[in-house]
């Protein structure tokens, strides 16, 4: 492909005229923070991030759902037809995929103009399991913007590898579509991010879909046993790795998860925290969340939310002391340390269904492969997140094609 990726970079910060935006310090927000949190908005709407922001928050972030609904809003449709005139000599695919990447980098641009905080920006799903284009597109985020950009990188063994590539480059990532304590150890050593995450609302929200318990205290538990782990394993690390508590879907979770490194909280969850809670935090890292579970739940795999085995810990170690070259020897020497489970390998068939079930997999049709141990909840989740990702990626690039023709 040619190397246009200087002329990209000039084109996205051409005539960028964001006017800073200065929030206002707000006691509700530090007592959130003095229990140790770092406050992040998850939106890509600047309305939105204005009418939230205040002077304790540090960063936004961002992912492919949240680009696309920007995009869809044809706000940018005239600067995608311009992007053109830079891509137009390469390959119709090549096109697409540099002209999302502009987009990605541009929306994160104003973002962090605007705001002045950091601002995580998503790689093209079409990366996920190509090593040599997230190390290549994750360079080109930090060479636009390398003070403020974090750069967001999914779970997969690829992911893992690439991510590990970037942050020893000197490169701030944020390893994203985690949903388990076990993911997050391996993340915390192979990859080393500067940040990690648990989707935590989509845990409950597989438990309760699939009749296995009520999902009170799910995510919560899997986020307070992540954040032991990771503060843990960390200190092995040149740096200290931080959790995300990701994907809040209730105000309440603010007050049960204070003290967690850092929140992403959509804009509606913050809002209504503000307004409904009293503003007095405690940190409850400390906490011991029971987990109610159905007679269904025996044998489902659940606990794999929050426990950890010490085959996890022992393949992450091996994984450090000597990190694998390619995604296909990392994932072989998983299957050695009995861990197969946490990166499957698909028929198309079964791609087809993590796809057609949306965010929340059906667990019935998992269980013999989970009973087998071939598959776990947490897994699904993580291709399942991947799978809409991907689903909202692939809007976004049909505008693309439309306007370029």
């Amino acid at each position: 492909m040619v190397d246009i990726s200087s002329k990209i970079r000039e084109f996205v910060l051409k005539n960028l005229d964001e006017q800073p935006f200065k929030g206002i310090s707000d006691p509700f927000w530090q007592s959130l923070r003095d229990t140790g949190t770092e406050l992040w908005l998850d939106t890509g709407d600047m309305n939105e991030a204005e009418t939230n922001w205040s002077a304790e928050m540090s960063a936004l972030t961002t992912n492919n759902t949240l680009l696309n609904n920007e995009i869809q809003k044809g706000i940018y449709d005239n600067f995608i037809a311009d992007a053109k005139n830079i891509v137009k000599d390469l390959p119709a695919d090549e096109q697409v995929k540099e002209i999302a990447f502009i987009l990605n980098a541009r929306h994160g641009l104003r973002l962090a103009k605007r705001f002045g905080g950091y601002v995580s920006v998503e790689l093209h799903t079409a990366t996920a399991y190509d090593l040599k284009a997230i190390d290549y597109y994750g360079k080109r985020y930090h060479e636009i913007c390398p003070d403020q950009f974090i750069v967001k990188v999914p779970y997969t063994a690829e992911g893992l590898l690439g991510a590990r590539r970037l942050k020893d480059a000197g490169i701030r990532i944020n390893f994203t579509l985690e949903f388990s304590a076990r993911e997050n150890v391996i993340v915390t050593r192979v990859a080393r991010p500067d940040y990690l995450n648990v989707f935590l609302g989509r845990v409950g929200a597989y438990i309760i879909n699939n009749k296995l318990g009520d999902g009170s205290g799910a995510g919560e538990k899997a986020v307070l046993a992540s954040q032991k782990w990771v503060t843990e394993l960390s200190v092995q690390n040149p740096w200290r790795t931080k959790l995300i508590a990701a994907s809040l879907r209730s105000h309440s979770q603010l007050e049960l998860l204070a003290g967690t490194d850092v929140f992403t909280m959509p804009p509606k969850v913050a809002a209504s925290g503000h307004a409904t809670l009293s503003g007095k935090f405690a940190s409850m890292i400390h906490k011991h969340y029971e987990v109610r579970q159905f007679e269904s739940a025996k044998g489902s795999g659940i606990e794999k939310f929050w426990k950890v085995e010490d085959k996890v810990l022992h393949l992450a170690e091996r994984l450090a002391t000597q990190v694998p070259s390619t995604g296909a020897e990392l994932i072989h020497i998983a299957e050695e340390e009995g861990c197969s489970d946490m990166f499957p390998i698909l028929t198309e068939e079964e791609k087809s269904f993590i796809a057609s079930d949306g965010k929340i997999p059906v667990h019935s049709r998992w269980e013999k492969k989970i009973h087998k141990g071939e598959i776990a909840p947490d897994t699904l989740l993580t291709l399942a997140g991947l799978a809409s990702f991907t689903a909202d990626q692939e809007m976004l690039d049909q505008r693309i094609k439309n306007i370029i023709g």
